[in-house]
């Protein structure tokens, strides 16, 4: 089997509660996606996607998703997409850094080899854990009063577990934490994410400030030594997200016991080959995780389900459904929130169809 063409989509996904806001002021409206499609020579069609949450939060923007496979396509022209160590070899060889660009295509290639075995990408990726499995919800950055109140909206729906975004103002990123612990109830897990929003002195207020709230704190600084001194003085479960970028920051991370829970971001590590690897890792190290992306849609959400899935259940602290978050279907047959959790296909590969209607004429064609 052999990559014949490699194809690009753009579109637009806007979001159901118009815009979307996190640390320092940082907000998106509509998000940019690229949906790559591989294409082989024996028929069989592989579908990724990348979502850059701006070009403001990480080393990543729309744009350089379609330019980068512009630039790496070529070079994947010939290759069999079932031989996916070799394939991401060949793509870092071909193009330094950019993990993001290699995302899509190494989805799409993920997708091809479910579809010629028979098999899920769950099933590929390791096996299934359980019946489904339990999603966050991440709530804007707005008003404390505000926040709390959409917190009990989404719980009313079934989520039990919040990604309070902070990493504003200290005073404030206080008070949001006291309003929405208040309406929780028991069993629901509190996460106050500052998207490295924080100085340490900040971090260092608002820690202090939480004290008696039960409340992850996550990634409260830039770096991963200011983060690493925050966790130091505070008794809070902590979780590292936007400087967890290799597996040797995460050996690293354990040698200091930096961090209680992971997030795994799949195209942050380059797509599911390299997140699957960061993903066992973490299981041999017995350290829990978020499987997650930087945001996408229903194509997006199907990967995640799929590496979500074949997780143990003890070792995955939670994921997350992109595709309720957008006003837009990319795809028929994505996986569906159902009461705060949600469940990887069964059908081969990553079980979905694209709405090629949505999709329109691709934007690139390499071939």
């Amino acid at each position: 089997m052999k990559i014949t063409r490699i194809l690009c989509y753009q579109v637009d996904l806007p979001l159901h509660e118009q815009t979307y806001k996190w640390s320092g002021g940082k907000s998106v409206d509509v998000f940019d996606s690229t949906i790559v499609a591989v294409e082989t020579d024996e028929g069989a069609v592989g579908y990724g996607e990348v979502c850059p949450l701006g070009p403001f939060y990480l080393p990543a923007y729309a744009a350089g998703v379609r330019a980068g496979v512009q630039e790496l396509g070529p070079h994947l022209i010939g290759e069999d997409p079932t031989q996916l160590e070799k394939l991401n070899r060949l793509m870092d060889r071909c193009l330094k850094g950019h993990p993001y660009v290699k995302s899509g295509i190494d989805i799409a290639c993920w997708d091809v080899l479910g579809k010629v075995s028979g098999l899920p990408c769950c099933s590929l990726l390791g096996g299934r854990y359980g019946e489904d499995y339990v999603l966050y919800r991440a709530i804007s950055q707005v008003a404390p009063d505000a926040m709390a109140e959409n917190v009990a909206s989404y719980r009313s729906e079934g989520y039990r577990r919040f990604q309070l975004k902070v990493g504003g103002d200290p005073n404030t990123d206080i008070e949001r934490i006291h309003a929405v612990a208040d309406v929780l109830e028991p069993g629901d897990k509190l996460i106050a994410d500052a998207n490295t929003g924080w100085t340490i002195h900040e971090a260092m207020r608002v820690v202090r400030g939480v004290q008696d709230v039960d409340v992850y704190i996550e990634q409260p600084c830039p770096t991963y030594e200011e983060c690493l001194s925050i966790r130091r003085a505070t008794n809070h479960p902590f979780v590292m997200d936007e400087c967890i970028d290799g597996l040797d920051v995460l050996l690293r991370g354990r040698a200091d016991l930096a961090f209680d829970v992971v997030n795994v971001k799949i195209s942050k590590f380059g797509g599911l080959t390299k997140a699957k690897r960061a993903r066992d890792l973490l299981v041999d190290l017995g350290v829990a995780m978020t499987i997650e992306d930087s945001w996408g849609g229903d194509v997006t959400t199907a990967a995640i389900s799929h590496l979500a899935h074949s997780t143990p259940t003890e070792l995955l602290f939670t994921s997350t459904d992109f595709n309720s978050y957008v006003t837009v279907s990319t795809a028929e047959n994505a996986p569906q929130r159902d009461n705060g959790r949600m469940r990887a296909s069964t059908a081969p590969g990553l079980g979905i169809e694209p709405r090629m209607d949505v999709l329109g004429e691709p934007v690139l064609v390499v071939e």
